[in-house]
């Protein structure tokens, strides 16, 4: 099988958020998604975008995407953040999953960062191992922190 994988175009977007929506509904959030392909497209390849995604294509066909974007952390530096990489459910297994983190990896060293960062589900076993397997750390020590939009407008006014 020929897997290739290059960075994304705006033409992109309508399949990359049908893999979106693809991984939402496996992590059991399939409501979860409110974001469009305008907005995909708007901030990803303005003038300053605020991600980078790879596209993974087997016979021209997008079967897999890598998003990511950067962080500092006070810590170390410059650093990228994986938010999602996500590998079409028929394609699982065939190779697209490593092929899509090595250029995240590829990517990662030549924009010479510190650290590349993700999280996962605990219990997304397939996606701890293929993570473990490739030589990354799991912090299990650390909890996931956020605050959606409702939480943000309650907390504003609170402090009104």
């Amino acid at each position: 099988m020929n897997i290739s994988v290059r960075l994304s175009t705006p033409v992109d977007m309508p399949q990359v958020l049908r893999l979106i929506k693809e991984l939402a509904a496996f992590e059991k959030e399939p409501d979860a998604v409110i974001i469009t392909v305008d907005t995909l497209v708007k901030e990803g390849f303005g003038k300053s975008p605020l991600f980078t995604c790879f596209v993974a294509e087997v016979e021209e066909k997008i079967v897999g995407m890598a998003l990511v974007y950067d962080r500092f952390s006070t810590w170390k530096g410059r650093s990228i953040h994986l938010e999602d990489l996500i590998v079409n459910e028929k394609m699982r297994g065939t190779g697209v999953g490593k092929a899509l983190h090595s250029k995240v990896i590829a990517y990662a060293a030549a924009q010479n960062v510190k650290r590349l960062e993700w999280v996962v589900l605990d219990w997304n076993e397939g996606a701890i191992k293929f993570y473990e397997k490739s030589g990354a750390s799991m912090l299990k020590d650390w909890y996931l922190v956020q605050m959606d939009e409702e939480g943000i407008k309650n907390y504003m006014t609170t402090i009104k």
